[in-house]
């Protein structure tokens, strides 16, 4: 089930999970996976409005999904949200994206806390050098044929790759007794 939107908006965060519960008679997992970024060399050269969209992207977005999801969720659900490596360690051209992604493991270990009397488990996954669309967007081809070089597997990780990350915080059956956990599958870091 396709659904376009805007994460930034709570008003389609809401009407989607509504969709969503009505077209499945539930919610059992979440997974706020969204993101915007672009690289920005000085801390002078960042913008309000890059700054103010990378914001609302990673962070009011997975909030709005949230919390327009937990109403409908039962004992045994799951949220997994997307961190990053950068938000464990910071990113030199990723300032505002660092931030976020920080921001997104609070804001997991917190809902965590929250949620657990409820029996909802809310864990993060910390990716490292992933290959997605977001990496060719803002950089040139020379820099696209190294990334991930600087890792000990000296590569990035396929998508396929961290999918079962995702899949073992999501099941009740692998990771019941998880919750407000940050798993870093960052190729060796």
């Amino acid at each position: 089930m396709a659904i376009p939107g805007d994460v930034k908006d709570r008003a389609f965060c809401q009407k989607a999970v509504a969709a969503v519960v009505e077209v499945f008679g539930g919610l059992d997992v979440l997974v706020n996976n969204a993101a915007f970024q672009v690289h920005t060399n000085d801390v002078l050269d960042l913008t309000e409005e890059h700054f103010d969209e990378t914001l609302k992207t990673n962070l009011y977005g997975y909030f709005f999904m949230a919390q327009a999801a937990v109403p409908h969720m039962k004992e045994g659900s799951a949220i997994v949200n997307t961190g990053s490596v950068t938000g464990l360690e910071g990113g030199k051209e990723l300032l505002d994206y660092s931030m976020t992604k920080g921001g997104i493991h609070a804001f997991t270990k917190a809902l965590s806390s929250q949620l657990v009397p409820r029996g909802i488990r809310v864990n993060a996954v910390a990716p490292g050098p992933v290959w997605t669309p977001l990496n060719p967007s803002d950089k040139e081809a020379e820099y696209v044929s190294k990334f991930g070089a600087e890792t000990p597997m000296k590569r990035p990780a396929q998508p396929e790759e961290i999918a079962p990350a995702y899949v073992f915080l999501a099941s009740s059956h692998c990771s019941s007794y998880i919750t407000g956990e940050i798993l870093p599958i960052v190729g060796g870091y």
